[in-house]
């Protein structure tokens, strides 16, 4: 049921998606009033597909559509249309190659299960250690087909636009030159937009074995997601990763992973490998203030001190750290390990991350970072 100002909040809607480089037409208010009389105000999933069946028309379009989307009919501008929350699609296409993860590189036989609504939101909530096997493919599957859109921040780069904020000079004096320079037009600049990086720093010790895979399977799926994507794990030492988890196929991409750490399932040296981080890559990856995403228990093996010193140089090195519990959501949990107590005053925000639905609480902390 629409609200009382409902309709001029979709005249917003639609100037928003113009602006925003989506070509709808003047109607388009009308347009998605008549699809909110059919589907109803109830299912925020019925009004975002019919929305954007009649705005998107490429492909291009989906990430912009997304965004605005979610800014007005989330309640982040005080809107008149009250949405619950959105959910995952009623249906998964779950696509499972015959020896996926076992690194045998024949061609993979792939065939589709569809999963209802309720059986989604079971998966969704079951810890990954309690996962079977087959349950820990169609996991696998529904992170690849996770659909979100990191925000964008302002780069300090320029680009030429009628309507900067910013004279180009440059650019005005050459137009100047020539028949017709007597009455000089200013050109004008402005900062140009990118998607922010992202530094995640996985821990692959053997406290973190239950969890580790399937939060690399994640990490895969985001690479594409970012302007930029930097990778390391853990365990005694710091390993970067980039590279193996540039690979296509997840499968392929976690066994590269595999081959290439020497230290899988080891101790766990947090501090040190931090350290390394700090020393060693961080004035090369650490360009265009990314968000640093920790992924790891907490359990170290090193002295506290050295931990909470290198989670302070990195703090202030990224945009924002965020640390990633997989023990975080049980119940009763409390961050009493000598590394959490160190490290806790260094971190912007503290996840669980034992589940798909806690890393679809990530995704959304991804999707509100803000500017700079």
């Amino acid at each position: 049921m629409m609200a009382p100002g409902g309709s001029s909040r979709l005249v917003e809607f639609g100037r928003a998606l113009r602006e925003g480089g989506v070509p709808v037409p003047p109607t388009i208010a009308r347009d998605l009033m008549g699809a909110l009389e059919l589907v109803g105000a109830a299912s925020a999933e019925d009004v975002y597909w019919s929305f954007r069946a009649l705005t998107v028309t490429a492909r291009d379009h989906i990430p912009i559509f997304d965004r605005v989307f979610i800014r007005f009919f989330r309640g982040e501008e005080g809107v008149g249309m009250a949405f619950t929350e959105m959910t995952s699609p009623r249906t998964w296409a779950i696509e499972r190659g015959a020896g996926e993860g076992e690194g045998d590189g024949g061609d993979e036989e792939e065939t589709t299960t569809a999963l209802g609504a309720s059986a989604v939101e079971r998966l969704a909530e079951k810890d990954f250690s309690l996962l079977t096997k087959t349950e820990e493919q169609q996991v696998k599957a529904m992170i690849a087909q996770m659909v979100w859109n990191p925000a964008l921040v302002r780069a300090r780069r320029r680009a030429p636009l009628r309507r900067g904020d910013v004279p180009d000079l440059r650019r005005s004096m050459r137009a100047a030159v020539g028949p017709g320079g007597d009455m000089m037009r200013l050109s004008m600049t402005a900062r140009t937009v990118r998607k922010r990086p992202v530094i995640v720093i996985a821990d692959v010790s053997g406290s973190m074995e239950q969890y580790a895979e399937m939060l690399l399977y994640f990490t895969h799926a985001a690479r594409d997601r970012f302007g930029r994507l930097e990778a390391f794990v853990f365990s005694t030492r710091l390993t970067r990763i980039t590279r193996e988890l540039a690979r296509r196929k997840p499968a392929d991409a976690i066994a590269s992973v595999a081959d290439h750490v020497h230290d899988w399932s080891g101790g766990t040296q947090i501090g040190e490998s931090l350290r390394t981080f700090n020393r060693d890559w961080s004035r090369r990856v650490c360009r265009g203030s990314p968000v640093a995403i920790i992924i790891s228990d907490g359990w170290d093996r090193g002295e506290p001190e050295l931990l909470g010193a290198e989670m302070e140089r990195l703090q202030r090195t990224v945009y924002r750290t965020v640390w990633l519990n997989p023990l975080a959501g049980r119940d009763g949990f409390a961050p009493e390990t000598r590394g959490m107590k160190a490290a806790l005053p260094h971190i912007d925000d503290f996840l669980a991350a034992g589940n798909l639905r806690d890393l679809r609480t990530l995704v959304r902390l991804l999707e509100s970072v803000g500017t700079t």
